[in-house]
């Protein structure tokens, strides 16, 4: 079963089970460049409900569309806000036209579902997915607001997976307290600290970004809605702009306000960019957190192996028992992606052109990318690698008390160079700095070295003059 729709490029044939119609027809038929359509983000139809309910709210508040046409479209909308009919948002995300078929596809997609809830048959034009569901907006206004609300529905997804994560390592720090290690700089031995200090670090380091990213969240609170085509808001009832701004800021319990000058807000995409490098930053500095978990789980016999990670797969098609650390792995490549798709957005901003930026949908695709890795890289770090990550306590503490980095401590005692001679010696003669400082050069007594040497002076040395 098909019905025949039309527009002024003349007449297509839509399937009768579907609520999008010829608009979205010919964007499906156009583009095809990533093969994944809008229904692959559950936000974006969800934040695009939101849009047109309050839409239509404020043009059956100020008499421009009828009242049973906008009770109609309010419904339908609630349906999207709902989760129903993702399906039907089949356009690629990818597309020439600045996003229109995306607003056609929402257009169409309620008006169709108004249409069969006030008695019509899909597609009957008393409900006109131009002059009803899209009366006093463009494209350039609804899509960005759209976006700006789907993108912070998003990032608070990602917010708590940054979250989570970092109370991960936050609670392998309480674990790991205990046990002593070895710090390193320039990959080399440095002084010694503990484990806890260790995940305590990776967990402020990720928690800092939570910061980071909120703080770019609130760049997306500012709207254009009413600016319509290029912000001069032709079209629009003179009260609409500030009334839509103002519902929808109460129907989605977020503080959205119209920005000061809508033709600046309309050609602008500066919080995409803002947004875009929060995700960097995370990126950037989990890449960093997963170079040292992969350093110190090297091994198990021939690297560092101070850390033990869960063995989730076998790790070689042709070397036996060999397992490898694959979630680390996955959540760097997830990092570069994200770094990557940061160009993406940054080319996409600049490329903007008088009244308007028509690469938004690469940008839509780039940040929808971007926090979906993102987010799933943290939850797959947690679950499958921090939560069960256990250590070697008894060889971190051997590789601690053999190092030559542990003279350090002595430097208050005997001065800079004559421990710098020690280290040296024991460098070229293999011995330790226990056998040199106290049974070679009786620099210290065993009382002396143990009280140096303990626990809680290895990570938490005393000043002394």
């Amino acid at each position: 079963m098909s019905r025949i729709e039309s527009d002024f490029l003349g007449e297509l044939e839509i399937p009768d089970d579907v609520y999008y119609g010829v608009q979205t027809m010919r964007g499906k038929q156009n583009f095809n460049i990533t093969e994944m359509p809008m229904a692959q983000e559950p936000f974006f139809p969800i934040a695009y409900g939101y849009v047109k309910k309050a839409a239509a709210m404020a043009n059956k508040e100020l008499g421009c569309i009828p009242a049973d046409v906008a009770d109609a479209l309010i419904w339908a909308c609630e349906q999207l806000i709902a989760g129903k009919y993702n399906d039907q948002f089949v356009t690629d995300w990818v597309q020439g036209g600045a996003g229109t078929s995306v607003n056609m596809n929402v257009n169409e997609v309620i008006c169709n579902l108004a249409c069969e809830k006030l008695g019509y048959e899909k597609g009957d034009k008393r409900v006109s997915p131009n002059d009803h569901a899209n009366f006093g907006q463009s494209t350039n206004d609804t899509y960005p607001t759209a976006l700006h609300l789907s993108l912070l529905l998003r990032s608070n997804e990602l917010l708590k997976a940054v979250e989570a994560l970092s109370e991960a390592f936050y609670k392998k720090a309480d674990e790991f307290k205990g046990v002593l290690k070895m710090g390193r700089t320039h990959l080399q031995d440095a002084v010694p600290m503990s484990f806890g200090q260790e995940f305590h670090g990776w967990g402020f380091t990720i928690a800092d970004e939570v910061a980071v990213i909120k703080e770019a969240q609130e760049h997306l609170k500012t709207i254009n809605m009413g600016a319509t085509a290029i912000g001069t808001c032709v079209t629009a009832h003179p009260d609409y702009p500030a009334l839509c701004a103002k519902i929808l800021a109460e129907i989605t319990g977020i503080d959205f306000k119209n920005s000061e000058d809508l033709v600046a807000a309309t050609s602008d995409c500066g919080s995409y960019q803002v947004l875009s490098s929060a995700v960097k930053s995370l990126a950037v500095k989990l890449t960093k957190v997963c170079n040292d978990i992969r350093l110190l789980a090297s091994g198990p016999r021939t690297g560092l192996s101070e850390m033990i990670l869960p063995q989730l797969q076998p790790g070689s098609s042709i070397m036996p028992g060999k397992v490898n650390p694959v979630i680390p792995e996955v959540t760097n490549q997830a990092s570069f992606l994200a770094i990557g798709l940061d160009t993406t957005v940054m080319l996409a901003a600049s490329a903007g052109q008088l009244q308007l930026n028509v690469m938004e949908p690469v940008i839509s695709f780039a940040l929808y990318m971007q926090m979906k890795v993102m987010t799933n890289a943290c939850n797959h770090l947690r679950e499958k690698c921090v939560d069960g990550i256990t250590v070697n306590a008894d060889h971190c503490k051997d590789l601690v008390m053999g190092s030559l980095g542990i003279v350090t401590l002595l430097k208050p005692h005997f001065g800079y160079k004559p421990c710098a001679a020690c280290a040296r010696e024991g460098f070229l003669t293999g011995k330790s700095l226990h056998q040199i400082v106290v049974e070679e050069k009786k620099m210290l007594s065993q009382e002396e070295w143990d009280k140096t040497f303990t626990y809680e002076n290895l990570i938490n040395p005393k000043f002394e003059k």
